[in-house]
């Protein structure tokens, strides 16, 4: 798959996979992972569900990854959580490649997306994107667009264990609060599109069952007017 890549970018020179855009009370950090540090099985699990299309959908990625397991059968987010690959780094410091003209700071970009509804003057701030320029109105350096298996690390590093920046607090990791808040969040979700789903269900019985009844009467109508026409 070439061309960009949604939930993508790079912290202090090393790609990363952005799981969430923002923490929840934090919003000038955001949560990464770093694929080229990920032992070979679970990097080509998570650059699998990156790749998919419900991947590419979904509006912050580790949504996605919680729904998901690896080839061993262990929850995906789980698993980066446990084996500390997760970091929680600032927005200011990540790069993401929105367009294949141009480059911003995710800070920069949950700005605008954060201000979408309002209309028009977002709008205008990711046309200056598309013509090259950030939201000061000043040229940006352009950024090709990357083709997903430049974030493949080569064969013989892929293997390696996943190491620890040791520029990065180990408290900097996602915390069991805040998995539970996604978790409830995620459930919540769920909970709703199943009440929907059941209530479709329901509406669906009834038209089934009014059509039914229909064409019953109608049979029975049929054969009534045939008994007579023999009498």
């Amino acid at each position: 798959m070439a061309g960009i890549i949604k939930h993508v970018g790079k912290h202090s020179n090393k790609r990363c996979i952005i799981l969430f855009k923002t923490v929840p009370n934090e919003d000038h950090m955001c949560l990464v992972v770093y694929p080229d540090t990920m032992p070979k099985h679970i990097h080509d699990d998570i650059m699998s569900s990156l790749e998919s299309a419900p991947g590419q959908n979904e509006e912050e990625f580790a949504n996605y990854l919680f729904r998901q397991t690896l080839s061993d059968g262990n929850n995906s987010l789980e698993t980066l959580h446990r084996e500390g690959m997760i970091k929680k780094v600032p927005t200011n410091q990540v790069i993401v490649t929105p367009n294949a003209k141009s480059t911003i700071r995710l800070d920069e970009l949950n700005q605008i997306l954060g201000k979408m509804s309002q209309g028009e003057e977002a709008i205008k701030q990711l046309a200056d994107l598309d013509n090259n320029a950030g939201l000061t109105g000043k040229k940006r350096q352009i950024s090709e667009g990357r083709d997903i298996n430049e974030l493949r690390p080569p064969p013989n590093s892929r293997s390696t264990p996943a190491q620890v920046d040791s520029n990065i607090n180990i408290n900097d990791i996602l915390s069991d609060e805040q998995i539970a808040q996604q978790r409830l969040a995620q459930s919540q979700k769920m909970q709703l599109e199943a009440k929907q789903l059941l209530a479709e269900s329901e509406r669906l019985a009834k038209e089934a069952q009014q059509l039914l009844g229909s064409t019953n009467g109608r049979t029975k109508t049929k054969k009534t007017k045939v008994a007579e026409g023999q009498s």
